[in-house]
Order: C-alpha cells, then structure tokens, then sequence
C-alpha cells in the first residue's frame, strides 16, 4: 500500500517540481490546472509512467485520466486499488 507523503514525494522528483514540498500539496489538490499543481499534457505522459515505473501499477484506458487525475487522493487511491 502506497501513502500519501510517497505519492507526493514521488510527484515532486518525477514531474520535477522542485519548489514544491509534500506538505505544499493538498492531498484534494487538483493535479492539472492553475488552482492545482498546473501539470500539463506533457507532463500527462510522465505521470502515467511514473506510475508505472514507480508502483508497477498501468493505467491502460485513457478514458479514465480525467477521474485517475482529478486529484492526489484519486491517484492515491487508484494506484492503491490495483496493487
């Protein structure tokens, strides 16, 4: 099972928001968008496979981005779910 400060520690390294701390991501913090962490299309891509790479966990319909992504908690909680 993977918590959150891993979640977020793992983001902040992969996605390479360096300014950023896990205690300056809210765990309900959209991951795309400017009121979120801002993650664009590009960094999409990074996401699902440092998902992958990271927790072995495949995200296989993109159908299914917009709720994986909504948020922290929602990748969280996917990520969980598969292992």
């Amino acid at each position: 099972m993977v918590d959150m400060r891993t979640l977020k520690e793992t983001l902040i390294k992969n996605l390479k928001l360096e300014d950023m701390t896990p205690e300056d991501i809210d765990d309900t913090m959209p991951l795309f968008g400017e009121d979120g962490l801002g993650l664009d299309s590009v960094d999409s891509i990074e996401l699902v496979l440092t998902v992958d790479k990271e927790f072995g966990v495949k995200i296989a319909d993109s159908k299914e981005y917009e709720k994986i992504f909504a948020n922290v908690q929602s990748l969280l909680d996917f990520i969980n779910a598969q292992k």
